[in-house]
């Protein structure tokens, strides 16, 4: 299967949140049906997918957050999928590796299946205009605390999930504590 029928079944699949969420799909569905490709990362009208990486601790009180250099702020791990990448969790888990050094990673049991879907505007850098990332992130238990910053990362931390993340975070992971709430 392609990753583009991959990502349909995925997204037919997902039971969203919240009504953002279900407007989330409903936007990337569409992108998943109109032509072209829509993981090309200079796709930028109205842009295209990322994979990221909701990463739990061992104990599973917190999740791991990267400083995102581009962006300024503290984000999951996460980014553009690459023609190597066979499946979506498989760019996720890249990326996870590339900004933070993590290797060991468990999933939940069974067929990886996206746990959050979030579209966020990319503001206007170089030679690339401004443009939307419609975001598939996964679920992932690190085995161990142990990372550092790699690519397009400037810090990592675990931020207690009890207390939230602190300053500068994606707004979008209110949505994901609540979910891991219900885990």
């Amino acid at each position: 299967m392609d990753r583009r029928s991959e990502l349909h079944e995925l997204l037919e699949a997902h039971r969203s949140l919240d009504d953002r969420e279900r407007e989330f799909r409903a936007r990337m569905l569409e992108l998943v049906a109109a032509p072209g490709d829509p993981f090309r990362r200079d796709r930028f009208d109205p842009g295209h997918f990322t994979a990221s990486a909701i990463v739990l601790a061992p104990e599973g009180r917190a999740m791991l957050e990267v400083y995102h250099a581009k962006l300024d702020r503290w984000l999951q791990p996460g980014g553009h999928v690459e023609p190597c990448d066979a499946t979506l969790d498989r760019a996720a888990r890249r990326e996870v590796e590339e900004e933070t050094g993590l290797f060991e990673l468990g999933t939940e049991p069974g067929a990886p299946v996206p746990f959050d879907l979030d579209i966020h505007p990319i503001p206007a850098r170089r030679e690339e205009p401004a443009h939307l990332h419609f975001d598939v992130r996964f679920l992932f238990h690190a085995r161990t605390r142990t990372c550092r910053p790699g690519t397009g990362a400037r810090a990592v931390r675990w931020a207690d999930l009890d207390r939230g993340s602190g300053r500068s975070s994606d707004s979008g992971l209110d949505r994901v504590r609540a979910r891991l709430a219900r885990l």
